[in-house]
């Protein structure tokens, strides 16, 4: 199983970061070790000053593909979830100073922290589908689908061509803009719609 992460998926993030909006896809891997296991809490890494979450739509892959069309990349996936894609952002800007890649910002252990409960896709409307998160009950990112610059099948088409896809693999789709720090003590909570899935406390 892989952890797909697609870069700059919104406009408004991409601006917020100082960035480019990109013309295809930007993706990145996280290790299996990234999800952060049923029960367990999170606890902040003692080699970052600088945690920031990234509140993100995961798309949870059903079936083998490799060279996916666009028309078809709807029958690859039947479940939609939320997760945070967390990162050392002191590392994270330290790395691409010097050009080097940066897996240690955002592939280290926990760093993908995911909802238990995926909802089935036939249930919601991809195409404006609100996502949020709140931080210690503060609303501090809210998305759509609508503005997502590469659309969950334009993403899996697009992935295919590089990499097989396989049952289990998980998309994070990219964040809209809000990033920004935690600390200890803090509570997060992701939801779908008006739905939360998704509850952790950093300690």
């Amino acid at each position: 199983m892989k952890i797909i992460c697609i870069g700059r998926n919104y406009a408004d993030h991409a601006k917020e970061m100082g960035a480019e909006k990109p013309t295809a896809p930007v993706f990145f891997l996280k290790p299996d070790s990234a999800l952060l296991p049923k029960k367990n809490p999170f606890y902040y890494p003692d080699f970052t000053k600088d945690l920031h979450y990234e509140c993100e739509l995961v798309v949870k892959i059903c079936k083998l593909g490799k060279n996916i069309s666009e028309r078809h990349a709807h029958t690859y996936y039947q479940e939609i979830g939320i997760g945070i894609d967390f990162t050392a952002r002191d590392l994270q800007s330290k790395c691409k100073e010097k050009g080097l890649p940066w897996e240690i910002a955002k592939g280290f252990d926990g760093s993908a922290p995911l909802s238990e409960r995926f909802l089935n896709k036939e249930t919601l409307d991809l195409d404006q589908l609100d996502f949020s998160l709140r931080k210690n009950g503060e609303l501090v990112q809210q998305g759509n689908t609508k503005d997502m610059l590469f659309s969950i099948d334009q993403i899996i088409s697009y992935v295919s061509q590089f990499m097989t896809l396989k049952i289990g693999d998980l998309i994070f789709t990219g964040t809209p803009a809000g990033v920004g720090p935690v600390q200890i003590g803090d509570q997060l909570e992701a939801a779908i719609g008006a739905e939360t899935l998704f509850k952790l406390r950093i300690k």
